[in-house]
């Protein structure tokens, strides 16, 4: 895994087990799948929760932004209850075929 990619892991997956109790870990999906670095490319990351609303999503941005100018990175984060994710089926499906799940403490787990 690319250096900065292992570092925005680490770092969000630590803030959000943080400000959120109910942060249940993430997927990483996208170009970044590859292990390398893409300098024109977001990092693309699903979010997962027990409950989400608009008071959460709101106070999730300024950690995804910290993390952002901190690594000189562009995260693209879509935080999710398990249900709302599911019924993302065009996401869904591409997250769970070729995404990589990585739990509360940012360890890896293969699906």
């Amino acid at each position: 895994m690319s250096s900065k990619v292992h570092d925005v892991i680490k770092l969000l997956s630590g803030a959000l087990r943080k400000n959120f109790d109910d942060y249940k870990g993430l997927y990483l999906f996208g170009a970044f799948l590859d292990d390398n670095d893409h300098e024109d490319e977001d990092i693309e990351i699903v979010a997962l929760f027990e409950h989400t609303d608009n008071a959460k999503r709101e106070s999730i941005w300024p950690v995804v932004g910290k993390i952002e100018t901190e690594l000189n990175v562009s995260i693209d984060l879509y935080p999710y209850t398990n249900d709302e994710f599911k019924n993302d089926e065009y996401l869904y499906d591409e997250v769970i075929r070729e995404g990589r799940f990585y739990d509360p403490l940012g360890i890896t787990k293969r699906n």
